[in-house]
């Protein structure tokens, strides 16, 4: 069975359109979602009610987390290292996204759940239990192992750094991580998913329209929409 991830969309409708068109070229037997759906784009309801109307599974990522739980954002935000401005602008953007999506999808996303398996592969956002933490890219297989082997499957797969790559750790385990649809950080601007095709990774890069979805940003009203818009140009991660 082929299988395809996608992940970290981020209300990034113009990324999403790009990612769906090269879909239907792969054809995959079945497509989940790794999270972070809605949060930070132009385009938190659209994004979810065409997820929705697909029939996708997937799992549950921080930024749903902190969309429906508030005081999971307040937790994390707590705990890190990262200045106070950080979390004021995410408190504002979620508060806009949550206007945005209403009630009736806001239920929808606390529905959502934290693991996904389907044969040999599990899904998560982050890590098992934990949809704030996960390893790095350059983690040791050691670290790897810890993490994802108590899934119980051969592949392992996980979004939220927004990192694609794809190691096998053991002779038992693959893990690999789909990278993000729209909001990449490895300083290449396209849209990255992956497709499974038993043990084997393809990470996919599809080409998209930035100016377009960057007009779109800001139209949207979506407070901090430069900061976003910063971050689409270099792929990378920056601060508000």
């Amino acid at each position: 069975m082929r299988i395809a991830i996608v992940s970290d969309i981020h209300g990034n409708r113009t990324a999403f359109d790009a990612v769906l068109a090269d879909l239907h070229d792969q054809a995959p037997d079945l497509i989940l979602h790794g999270g972070d759906l809605a949060d930070g784009g132009s385009s938190p309801g659209e994004i979810i009610d065409r997820i929705r109307d697909l029939g996708w599974r997937g799992v549950a990522g921080n930024g749903e987390n902190a969309l429906v739980h508030p005081e999971s954002l307040e937790r994390f935000a707590g705990q890190s290292p990262a200045p106070a401005s950080l979390w004021g602008a995410v408190r504002e953007m979620m508060a806009f996204s949550r206007g945005v999506l209403g009630l009736e999808r806001m239920a929808w996303l606390g529905g959502i759940p934290q693991i996904e398996s389907e044969g040999t592969v599990a899904l998560v956002h982050a890590s098992p239990g934990d949809t704030w933490r996960a390893p790095g890219r350059e983690a040791s297989a050691q670290e790897l192992i810890a993490a994802y082997s108590g899934l119980g499957r051969r592949v392992a797969v996980y979004g939220h750094i927004h990192l694609p790559f794809a190691r096998a750790v053991s002779g038992e385990l693959v893990v690999a991580n789909s990278g993000s649809v729209g909001l990449p950080y490895d300083n290449d601007p396209r849209a990255s998913y992956l497709v499974l095709d038993d043990s084997h990774v393809t990470i996919r890069r599809v080409e998209y329209d930035i100016e377009k979805e960057i007009r779109a940003l800001h139209a949207s009203g979506l407070p901090h929409a430069d900061w976003v818009e910063r971050m689409l140009r270099g792929a990378s991660p920056q601060m508000p």
